[in-house]
């Protein structure tokens, strides 16, 4: 046996990404996530975890690329650097789970104030953007998608099993009143989740309504029970998998991420709009130049851009019949027509390569190093919220030379 003094301060080496993501964090105003902590006066309780150690652990799991709560928790007791960061005590799971989801404003606006720094130091800029999305795998199963009537079954099926339950609490059995109570709770959730299903189930309804002919327009509607906001959707290896459109927003030059937002739409079409005014509104400065690719591309969105004075920069289909996809075709407006010629010329061609320079390496970026491979939370909101930690813990390393000095 080895007894021997540790000093989890030496074992940590200077340059270590811990120390970098604590150093930001300390400068950064946190009042947002404070908001919700009230001192309970002479009641008993304990304090509750400080908000800055929860920032620097998730924004340091998503550099290292974890993003369950519980793994976080068991680093905390065995890693170094989790250790050095909350001081050699561990943090539980559901007070990491719950925090990481449960401030989406507070984290879009130091997200925000991210930013600001950058941009104040001259390191980001938002002349130019690229945008494109990429699909994440949702934390759902391809059988948990049910159509309408198994839907209202299992509807039934939850109610009465919350009922059944509620009669339980009143009896005396083996059970703790605790674990009785977490049952209660888990079927009160999943009678929320088939209700929420049966809601999203009215909307895909509607949106197979408006397709023109398309094999998949005769097809059952279907919706998830166990994650009702995700959709099937085609993923890059060719198949076909319940996801969520996760879209980001990059400055082609500095590759810092801008923007962030989050679609079930299994289409990238209209999604560069909401993009463009969600990064003027978080800069305070005009989008002039946006690279996208085909998915997103309608005449209506290039007539909407071109009337805000956006230049875009998007590749034309392919004409069905014979022509240059380049050429003026009859009834384009005076925008779609000069959008057409403008990407035949060279220099629009050397522009739009910026696109997956940009694009194409920050989606590689967080799906290999941050962690947003796979989904472990259910619903656009909390997966909003990781994309955020991701984009957050991206731009933080990139720049922490910058945020720092």
């Amino acid at each position: 046996m080895l007894m021997q003094p540790v000093c989890l301060e030496e074992m940590l080496p200077a340059d270590h990404p811990a120390r970098t993501i604590w150093a930001v964090v300390e400068g950064l105003n946190l009042s947002k996530f404070y908001e919700g902590l009230d001192a309970r006066g002479s009641d008993p309780g304990r304090s509750a975890t400080d908000p800055q150690l929860l920032v620097a652990l998730w924004l340091y799991a998503a550099v290292d690329g974890v993003g369950s709560g519980r793994e976080v928790n068991r680093l905390c007791e065995h890693h170094d650097a989790y250790r050095w960061l909350c001081g050699g005590v561990a943090v539980n799971y559901h007070t990491l789970n719950d925090f990481r989801v449960g401030y989406g404003a507070a984290l879009d606006e130091l997200f925000t104030q991210v930013l600001g720094v950058l941009m104040a130091k001259g390191a980001v800029r938002v002349k130019r953007v690229s945008q494109d999305g990429t699909r994440v795998r949702a934390g759902a199963g391809s059988s948990s998608f049910r159509r309408k009537k198994t839907l209202g079954d299992h509807l039934a099926a939850a109610r009465q099993h919350v009922e059944e339950l509620k009669h339980q609490m009143d009896e005396p059995g083996e059970s703790s009143a605790q674990r009785r109570a977490a049952r209660e709770r888990a079927a009160r959730e999943r009678v929320e989740r088939v209700e929420a299903a049966l809601t999203e189930l009215q909307k895909i309804e509607e949106a197979k309504a408006r397709q023109k002919k398309k094999p998949s327009k005769d097809r059952p509607a279907r919706a998830s029970t166990t994650d009702p906001e995700a959709r099937v959707m085609k993923m890059g290896n060719g198949g076909f998998n319940p996801a969520h459109n996760v879209q980001f927003g990059a400055d082609p030059e500095s590759r810092a991420i801008l923007g962030v937002e989050v679609s079930n739409a299994g289409s990238d079409a209209n999604l560069d709009g909401p993009m463009r005014e969600q990064i003027e509104k978080r800069t305070g400065q005009k989008v002039e130049e946006e690279l996208i690719d085909g998915g997103f591309v309608t005449l209506d969105g290039i007539e909407q851009a071109t009337a805000k004075g956006v230049v875009v920069y998007a590749p034309p289909p392919t004409p069905r019949t014979a022509g240059s996809p380049y050429e003026v075709r009859k009834g384009d407006s005076a925008a779609v027509a000069a959008w057409r010629q403008r990407m035949g010329t060279a220099e629009a061609k050397r522009i739009y390569k910026e696109r997956a320079a940009t694009s194409e390496t920050v989606n590689a970026d967080l799906k290999t190093f941050r962690g947003l491979d796979r989904l472990l939370v259910r619903g656009m909101r909390k997966v909003k919220c990781v994309a955020l930690w991701c984009a957050l813990a991206y731009n933080v390393m990139h720049f922490a030379s910058v945020l720092i000095g």
